[in-house]
């Protein structure tokens, strides 16, 4: 068992609901084994500036329920230099830290890696409000987001229904379009756009078009901001024109943006987070480094993040040339077997929804 004195803990990227909750565990478990806590401020710049608090048992009560980041987060450009790293691993040593476990999405995780690189052991945990990292099922902050922008979408619902008007929603999901997707099932969407299935936008006016016809007063469409059109604009605002104008029906838009970010996380959330929290602190005492924490199937489990990372950008179709050199063809096979998995359920869940959607 790896011997530690002292762990650091940090947000980094954008903020999503169970960071807080993840804290919390990673905290106590390291306390749990003797080892403190730093809870580095404003996530790799903390690291680059010397900005930490020591964080103890008392230091994290009550911070389950809490959105955001109570360590703060930041997208931290002097971490991507060669300087900015010796600032950090300085950093670690005048405060004795040990290792690290990183909390956020997979920017966070490529700044893991430089640091495990340069001898400062790190453990990644999925947070992250789109589900965007291939290699998990699930990344904390998921369930908490789609709960928002349902709830979100209801209340819009209720006016559409009063004016009989259709209300086009952009929620967010740059590469990932699965917040849209599963909230727009749950909302009872007539039409939903995400960025992993090609859009059929007649088809989505003949059915706006049947459904008013058959006395339907409220229509959803709900889009992902990862959709453009052809010359690059955001495709949900081009679609409130489309639809109003080819169908008859009163339609407005809203963008939900930074507001699905925020608020209390779930039940969901918080038992993954705490899941999570520990699980990376005990990979840590095995010795382990380099690793994320991942849910699959149902159980908490670990990947080494270059694997992950390429996974996700072979997900993403973003893949450089030479990218896949370094691993072996079975490592290959199953970072494929992982993508069509993803694709798999996303067509699958795309098809209950069209054969649904009224």
């Amino acid at each position: 068992m790896a011997k530690f004195d002292t762990i650091g803990v940090l947000t980094s990227g954008g903020d999503a609901p169970g960071m807080n909750t993840a804290i919390r565990a990673i905290t106590r478990r390291a306390l749990q084994h003797g080892i403190k806590v730093k809870g580095i401020l404003g996530g790799y710049s903390g690291l680059v500036n010397d900005s930490m608090i020591d964080l103890g048992a008392r230091d994290v009560s009550n911070i389950e329920y809490l959105g955001g980041t109570i360590l703060y987060s930041d997208r931290c450009l002097e971490f991507k230099t060669e300087e900015g790293m010796q600032a950090a691993i300085a950093t670690c040593k005048r405060h004795n830290i040990d290792a690290i476990v990183a909390i956020g999405g997979d920017g966070t995780f490529r700044g893991a890696t430089d640091l495990s690189l340069r001898g400062i052991p790190t453990i990644g945990v999925t947070g992250s409000i789109d589900n965007d990292v291939t290699a998990t099922d699930y990344t904390v902050g998921f369930d908490t987001a789609m709960n928002t922008v349902v709830e979100a979408v209801d209340r819009l619902r209720d006016t559409c229904q009063s004016h009989a008007r259709c209300n086009v929603v952009e929620v967010m999901g740059r590469d990932c379009g699965e917040i849209a997707l599963k909230t727009g099932i749950a909302s009872g969407a007539v039409a939903i756009a995400i960025p992993e299935v090609p859009f059929d936008e007649d088809a989505a006016i003949e059915r706006i078009i049947a459904a008013k016809k058959s006395g339907k007063r409220s229509m959803i469409v709900i889009v992902s901001e990862g959709v453009f059109t052809a010359d690059g604009k955001p495709y949900g605002e081009v679609l409130r024109h489309v639809i109003q104008e080819k169908t008859g029906v009163e339609t407005k838009f809203a963008r939900l943006a930074h507001i699905v970010r925020g608020g209390a996380p779930t039940l969901r959330d918080r038992l993954t987070a705490t899941e999570m929290g520990a699980f990376a602190v005990d990979l840590l005492m095995e010795g382990k480094s380099d690793v994320i924490v991942a849910e699959v199937a149902g159980k908490i489990v670990s990947y080494d993040i270059s694997f992950a990372l390429i996974t996700d950008k072979m997900y993403k179709k973003k893949l450089a040339e030479g990218a896949l050199d370094k691993f072996s063809a079975e490592d290959v096979e199953k970072m494929k077997a992982i993508c069509d998995f993803r694709a798999a359920e996303i067509r699958r869940l795309y098809d209950i929804h069209l054969g649904l959607c009224r």
